[in-house]
């Protein structure tokens, strides 16, 4: 059955903006999508670590999507949301402009990022989709590796962090 097969192919993706922009990560990892709730900040934290945050009865760690990404900082809207997500150091809450949907994404119609914008501070970009019909201009969305998102440099940086935030709740 060829339909079987395709639908193998599929990846869903959740689908969400920054700073205008549609960009989306693998919906695996993501454990939930929040309403952009009250975030202690924390002296001393890597600069794109917004604070933390009660997450299931544990200390979760927030994670400024935008300024990890390099784009200008906004203030939080009624549309703002918090994607906690497992990640290899723990879950890990990461704040975007606004959640828009969960997607099927055909490989079909996802294209490699153009080496011109690639470098090694951008490997986290795994493709750019192109959503919407043949007859309609439609919309270019980023797909991002959240693994990558956070260079093993950030992701150590952050468990450093989120070990010391739980030592100090002892």
């Amino acid at each position: 059955m060829p339909g079987n097969q395709e639908a193998k192919q599929m990846h869903e993706y959740v689908i969400f903006e920054l700073a205008g922009e549609h960009y989306a990560v693998d919906v695996s990892p993501v454990e939930e999508i929040l309403r952009m709730a009250e975030i202690t900040e924390v002296p001393h934290a890597p600069s794109f670590v917004e604070g933390i945050m009660n997450f299931r009865g544990n200390v979760m760690p927030v994670i400024d999507l935008r300024r990890r990404l390099g784009l200008p900082t906004s203030e939080h809207t009624k549309n703002t949301r918090i994607m906690a997500v497992s990640l290899n150091s723990g879950t890990v809450g990461m704040i975007v402009d606004a959640v828009s949907e969960v997607a099927e994404i055909p490989p079909e119609i996802v294209e490699p990022p153009s080496p011109i914008i690639l470098d090694v501070d951008t490997d986290f970009l795994t493709g750019i989709a192109k959503m919407g019909s043949d007859d309609q201009e439609g919309k270019l969305v980023v797909i991002l590796d959240l693994v990558k998102v956070l260079s093993d440099k950030s992701q150590r940086e952050l468990a450093e962090f989120s070990e010391a935030m739980a030592a100090d709740d002892v």
